[in-house]
């Protein structure tokens, strides 16, 4: 077991590595001038020259990583070219909008998708699972942006039930929760329909219904167990990329939070913003892999058996 979590200790470092610098040369390829940006298109060359020493610009792009590299072990994320402030501190204050906002839709969304997969599940080959099916593949098919446009236009600008934008308490969740939440309990139920499919398949699931009891009792105490683990897995993802900021319906919404301000940093061209914002989030994604990949390796010990071998 030891072997495996440093293995896969091993392997996020390397991801966190190979993404710091893929975003740093990205950054510094983008045909932008940092002092510029700083300084404004007006300013005198020998104003832009000071800048560029000031940031270590006129260095080469390998010392300026390494440099990078050691303010970020440092937890040091830079400081914003834009807003004048550290980047480290920018993503604490919107981490929290982020939170809430991405704990109700993953809520809500399991909800919906472990309820009518398991609907969907028990009605098999009838009309109900086939309504199911059409629904749920509608809600995955719509765009994000386009759905939380139209929940706006319509909640917000015709009802005036619901703020258009910002965050200013439970009802402003409302809308950009339920964008976020309608299409992954479409995907989380189409998963969860496969998974109990197969699992009503197995021996021990036909041994129980040959013993007198009914199919829901057999799904609801013995089939739900393993049908949902490919769905916490999917969850525990998920989770990680919606605590990261989800640019498009922040951005929608208006919503104070991480990818609204990744939308401000690409914006701007706000390199260390833009830096900062994607190596949190591919921090919290590795750190969820990582987490499932232990979880899995605890639930089913073929894993660990798998790997030695």
């Amino acid at each position: 077991m030891l072997h495996f979590v440093l293995r896969r200790l091993g392997f996020a470092i390397l991801v966190l590595i190979g993404t710091s610098i893929i975003t740093f040369v990205v950054a510094f390829v983008v045909p932008a001038d940092p002092a510029v940006t700083i300084a404004g298109a007006k300013a005198d060359p020998q104003t832009l020259a000071m800048i560029r020493q000031q940031l270590g610009l006129n260095q080469p792009l390998y010392m300026q990583y390494a440099h990078y590299l050691g303010r970020v072990l440092h937890g040091d994320l830079g400081r914003s070219y834009i807003m004048r402030e550290s980047v480290t501190r920018l993503i604490a204050q919107r981490f929290g909008a982020t939170a809430i906002l991405a704990i109700c839709a993953m809520v809500l969304s399991l909800i919906l998708g472990i309820a009518m997969g398991m609907i969907a599940a028990l009605y098999k080959d009838r009309a109900i699972d086939n309504g199911l099916l059409v629904v749920s593949l509608g809600l995955i098919s719509i765009p994000v942006f386009w759905l939380g446009t139209m929940l706006l236009v319509v909640g917000g600008l015709y009802l005036r039930s619901f703020p258009l934008g910002g965050f200013s308490g439970p009802r402003s969740l409302i809308l950009p929760t339920l964008t976020l939440a309608l299409g992954s309990g479409g995907y989380y139920s189409r998963i969860l329909h496969t998974s109990l499919g197969e699992v009503m398949g197995q021996d021990y699931i036909r041994t129980a219904l040959g013993k007198g009891l009914s199919r829901r009792a057999v799904m609801f105490k013995h089939a739900m167990a393993n049908a949902l683990l490919p769905l916490i897995t999917l969850a525990g993802l998920d989770l990680a990329g919606l605590l990261s900021g989800v640019v498009l319906t922040e951005t929608v919404f208006d919503w104070p939070g991480i990818g609204r301000l990744a939308f401000e940093a690409i914006f701007n061209l706000d390199i260390p913003l833009i830096m900062g914002t994607v190596l949190f989030s591919a921090f919290l994604i590795v750190i969820a892999n990582l987490v499932v990949d232990l979880l899995y390796a605890w639930l089913d010990p073929r894993i660990r058996l798998g790997e030695q071998g």
